[in-house]
């Protein structure tokens, strides 16, 4: 049992609440008080350096206050919101735009790539309700209305975007846009109809907005798009005549790559292995264009009790769960906002989905993962750059036999992180996959899996792509061969099958046999490794226990990532690929390890390994 000093605790959440308080109180955009970007003080405001870059501030300070401001708003996009931006708010009636903190996190993010001159990119991994849609709807209004003439903006969801909530917004904005904001001789804006249902134009601007959905691909067609939000992008389904990807990527060649032009790819979580897991897990690893912005639930304001009266009661009730919030710096305001809230959701999970703390968490708790998110991000960890890319190719000898040599190049389809050493042993297992085009792709792992002193075996080279299986097999053969002789394991379903892809595979098989002594062959004498629901299930179960154990090193991160979107489908008998996705990493890994756990288990009953048992 834990023990606590309540007056310890109470005195930490003092502390806590006042750093909040401070952190979030001082925010004034008006007068550019904790506002982003590098700032000048200019008559008793923070302004933005590129405001009065060409004046001074001397320059600056002689025009009018009005003056002043029209001239501000095109570099101060937070002045802006404040200033001439009206919403509707949450809990009733309009006013100002005053961007909150998850709100402010989300502008920096956007305003450092504007202020380097380079197109803003962003995905966005969201709690609910705090403003993170409309926040990017006034930046993309922001830029139509004062930074550019004739921008056009798409608005793109999962279905048809609430067209009636987004013209509202956009009307309150044109309606009470302060008429001395204005520029002297321009339009006070409006908004009109163009031509076509969810088409409006801004005028003076010429811009229009397009709102469309994602089951119709050609909403991003017609029009010289300089910006697009794509929201809830997890939650997009195919259609007979497109995917989510096609989408995205009719979007991207739509809209050029060119400074203050704005992509927002933004959604709540709904499983792994989806289009947006796997852009937002490229651009958590620095991959993408798009620089990755998460929201947990904790910081939105909305998300707390006001006071906590009992702060003894609240701990005793709370889980370990809760406790770790506090300990990872949340105050009792929100983790009682958080138990109280839990006792709506028959299941935490549920609860976690809604309200995310982590990235990790929020694909977690909407998926039916084979492997654990956290113990994914763990196996990541030892993921890094191969050393080399090349092939291992056979080389005569002196003696006119065939000796494996690496060769360095980068049209080489080998990753490797490891030379062979000597004393070392390897397993080489392979999952044999289709010529090309969408077929699967055939994969060659190599794991280092006799590593001194009880270190844990390791992948430590991966040839991936698509070529002939009489090809493929041969290659795998001199992999084998380069790594210390190595026990080769070839999944078998697809061999097995006579005439299969140009080679016959039985006779293909016999032939490897001949040649190379160090194989896996099943009980009864066959080669290679045969997949069927029995065996599926037994290394599939063993390569989530040894994720969850961490009992083996990883090094593409492409694996884990083909992992992540690998679903169970049915308790503990299907498995499979989440759709148009691959598990051929997957099987090689499940396949290696498990041959690794037999060579062992062989050894310490001191029997024939050479006869192993699927």
């Amino acid at each position: 049992m834990e023990k606590i000093d309540i007056k310890e605790i109470v005195a930490e959440n003092a502390r806590r609440r006042a750093a909040l308080e401070a952190s979030e109180g001082g925010y004034d955009p008006l007068r550019g008080i904790g506002a982003w970007g590098d700032r000048v003080d200019a008559g008793g405001c923070r302004v933005p350096r590129a405001t009065v870059a060409r004046m001074g501030v001397d320059g600056y300070m002689a025009m009018d206050k009005t003056a002043r401001e029209r001239l501000r708003v095109r570099e101060d996009f937070e002045f802006w919101c404040a200033r001439c931006v009206t919403i509707k708010h949450k809990l009733g009636g309009a006013g100002p735009f005053v961007p909150n903190r998850p709100q402010r996190r989300l502008i920096a993010a956007m305003e450092r790539q504007r202020a380097a001159g380079l197109p803003i990119r962003i995905i966005l991994l969201k709690a609910r309700q705090w403003g993170g849609t409309t926040l990017v709807l006034v930046y993309m209004a922001w830029m139509q209305l004062v930074r550019h003439v004739m921008f056009n903006g798409l608005l793109l969801g999962h279905q048809r975007m609430n067209s009636h909530n987004i013209k509202r917004m956009l009307e309150l904005l044109v309606e009470r846009y302060p008429r001395e904001m204005v520029e002297p001789g321009d339009e006070v804006p409006r908004l009109s109809g163009a031509g076509a249902p969810g088409v409006y134009r801004l005028t003076p601007s010429g811009g229009i907005v397009v709102l469309g959905s994602a089951l119709s691909e050609d909403a991003a067609r017609g029009y010289d798009l300089s910006m697009a939000h794509l929201s809830e992008v997890a939650f997009w389904k195919d259609s007979d005549l497109h995917s989510p990807e096609d989408v995205v990527r009719t979007v991207s060649g739509t809209v050029p790559m060119a400074a203050d032009t704005v992509v927002v790819m933004e959604s709540t979580a709904n499983g792994t292995g989806n289009l947006f897991h796997t852009e937002w897990e490229r651009a958590a690893r620095g991959e993408s264009d798009k620089t990755p912005v998460f929201v947990p639930w904790y910081e939105i304001a909305l998300y707390r009790d006001n006071a906590v009266d009992d702060a003894a009661a609240l701990w005793a009730a709370m889980d370990d769960y809760e406790r770790d919030l506090w300990h990872s710096g949340l105050t009792l305001e929100m983790i009682a906002w958080y138990h109280r809230k839990r006792r709506e959701y028959t299941a935490h999970s549920l609860m976690m989905a809604e309200y995310p703390t982590t990235a990790v968490e929020a694909f977690t708790s909407t998926d039916r993962c084979a492997f654990s998110m956290e113990d994914l991000e763990r196996l990541r960890e030892g993921c890094r750059a191969p050393r080399a890319v090349g092939e291992v190719v056979p080389a005569a000898g002196r003696d006119g036999w065939k000796r494996p040599r690496w060769v360095t190049g980068d049209k080489g389809l080998t990753q490797l992180w490891q030379q062979p050493e000597r004393g070392h042993s390897y397993v080489v297992a392979v999952d044999i996959g289709g010529l090309g085009g969408d077929s699967d792709w055939s994969v060659i792992v190599v794991m280092d899996s006799d590593r001194p002193c009880g270190a844990r075996p390791e992948v430590v080279a991966q040839w991936r792509g698509h070529v002939p299986h009489d090809v493929l097999a041969w290659k795998a053969v001199a992999m084998a061969q380069f790594y210390n002789q190595g026990l080769l394991v070839i999944e078998s379903n697809t061999l097995d099958t006579s005439g299969t892809e140009g080679a016959d595979g039985a006779l293909l098989l016999n032939a490897i046999g001949r040649s190379y002594k160090n194989l896996y062959r099943r009980d009864g004498g066959g080669i290679g490794f045969h997949t069927n629901i029995r065996s599926k299930s037994r290394v599939i179960y063993m390569l989530k226990e040894r994720v969850h154990l961490g009992t083996y090193v990883e090094r593409d991160a492409a694996a884990v990532d083909e992992m992540s979107a690998y679903q169970e489908m049915e308790a503990g008998t299907r498995w499979e690929a989440a759709k148009g996705r691959h598990d051929d990493m997957v099987m090689t890994r499940a396949i290696a390890l498990y041959a690794i756990g037999e060579i062992k288990s062989a050894r310490a009953a001191d029997n024939d390994i050479d006869v192993l048992k699927d």
